[in-house]
């Protein structure tokens, strides 16, 4: 059996034991709901009446961006995106988590555009009280601008999990009990796309190709499953006996079944850097390599 054939069985194998709101595609609610625009208002439209998607556009003079309205000390965070097509090389489309703060905790979704034909990368980053340096990267199995997808990140006491549609493409585990940074701190939702041309694609080789301007990523799926938080502390979210506070729950405290078995495979067929195995960086791997596998 090919690569690809396995790889699409596996996927409808974890449909079959999907939680809900992991495998459904994020909710169509009003973008005026849980969001506001933050910055490039004049790149910013709304493709339809309800604002339930909204379309974020980069050119030589601005790119754009919106954020939650308020902060979140857990949850389950996610989005439907659809990528810029055709050349987006040096062109960053985001989600992310981050505090606002100096010594912020952040956790970050970028995917990095290419040249038409060339794979998009997406790359996840996990900030903890200033401290990140933790970047992985994959290529995805798909297309990411013919359709929309869905981006997830979970956050609990336990864990940090990145998603991609319903496929976990990262573990980010609490070991703060050896000495690991973990984020702790609320953090605000955000989406942008941007120029990033000076690292973001061949380590900054290819630059943005103006010709193709404006670039544009789609965004819709606006519902917000967190724990809204106007402390500085994040005790209360991560309570553990909440029955609002689902993603708390034992059953999101570690992969398990198909979701560990899918895991594994975009380990060893989708991940193209690992902090974790770059040597000139870290001759010796930092202390959560060993248990976020």
């Amino acid at each position: 059996m090919s690569s690809e054939l396995m790889f699409i069985g596996t996927v409808l194998t974890a449909l079959v034991a999907c939680h809900s709101v992991i495998c459904s595609a994020a909710k169509d609610v009003s973008f005026d709901e849980n969001y506001a625009v933050i910055n490039g208002y004049d790149q910013v439209k709304f493709l339809n009446q309800e604002k339930s998607e909204l379309q974020l556009s980069l050119d030589r003079n601005s790119g754009a961006g919106f954020g939650s309205k308020v902060k979140y000390g857990s949850g389950f965070f996610q989005i439907s995106l659809k990528l810029p097509p055709n050349d987006s090389a040096g062109v960053v489309t985001t989600f992310y988590l981050h505090s606002g703060t100096d010594s912020h905790d952040e956790l970050d979704m970028e995917f990095l555009g290419n040249r038409e034909g060339k794979p998009i990368v997406l790359q996840t980053n996990v900030f903890a009280n200033g401290v990140g340096n933790r970047e992985q990267k994959i290529t995805l199995w798909f297309d990411p601008t013919a359709n929309y997808h869905t981006y997830r990140i979970l956050w609990n006491p336990h864990q940090i999990v990145f998603f991609v549609d319903h496929i976990p493409i990262r573990v980010y585990k609490n070991n703060t009990g050896i000495g690991v940074g973990y984020p702790t701190q609320p953090m605000q939702v955000l989406a942008s796309v941007w120029d990033g041309d000076d690292w973001a694609t061949d380590g900054g080789k290819l630059k943005v190709d103006w010709s193709h301007a404006p670039f544009t990523a789609k965004y819709k799926g606006f519902k917000v499953y967190g724990c809204g938080s106007t402390t500085n502390v994040v005790e209360g979210c991560f309570s553990l006996n909440s029955t609002t506070y689902w993603w708390n729950r034992m059953k999101f405290w570690k992969l398990e079944g198909v979701y560990e078995k899918y895991y594994q495979n975009v380990m060893k067929k989708h991940i193209t850097y690992n902090y974790c195995t770059d040597k000139i960086r870290y001759p010796v791997p930092p202390p959560e390599c060993s248990t976020n596998v």
